[in-house]
């Protein structure tokens, strides 16, 4: 866990704000007691997230696919290649949807704007700690630097557990 107390507040307020604009068919799944707080969201979502990422073609078809991401300082973060069709989208058309379903009984969905991240400090220590025990000592920085690495300003953000059977991740 790596949120700051003003990281956790504004997620908090994050997650409040996108309750109070739910439709009456989300917040009939997502009851008061099925809503996760900002502080039990973050212990949730730790080490690597499998996410569907979506982004929107010139078109205006939308295409999803899965990406590996990290939830750091209250926002989830992905990487790919400079050269991919998702990073041309995202660069002409930053509007993105993130769904986290780890499992049926907890999902987390983000919509915002996806904006290019640097690979410094607290966030490249997270990355390395994340990611080297997964795919092996040689993914280090240089591995990130052929990758492009956004993270998704969150707009909007709703997330349920079913308390009667939930899981600690």
């Amino acid at each position: 866990m790596h949120e700051t107390p003003d990281d956790i507040r504004a997620l908090q307020e994050l997650l409040d704000r996108s309750y109070e604009r739910a439709g009456s068919h989300l917040r009939s799944i997502t009851t008061p007691e099925r809503r996760v707080s900002a502080d039990e969201l973050v212990a949730h979502l730790t080490g690597m997230c499998l996410l569907v990422v979506a982004t929107v073609t010139a078109d205006r078809r939308p295409i999803a696919g899965p990406l590996d991401g990290i939830f750091y300082r209250g926002a989830f973060h992905f990487g790919t290649a400079p050269d991919s069709v998702r990073y041309r989208h995202l660069l002409a058309r930053p509007q993105v949807s993130a769904t986290h379903l780890p499992r049926e009984e907890f999902a987390v969905n983000v919509h915002g704007r996806a904006v290019p991240v640097e690979v410094v400090g607290g966030f490249r220590e997270t990355l390395l700690e994340v990611y080297v025990p997964r795919y092996g000592a040689g993914w280090d920085s240089s591995s990130t630097a052929g990758r492009c690495t956004c993270g998704s300003r969150p707009t909007g953000c709703s997330r349920h557990s079913s308390r009667t059977r939930r899981r600690v991740c």
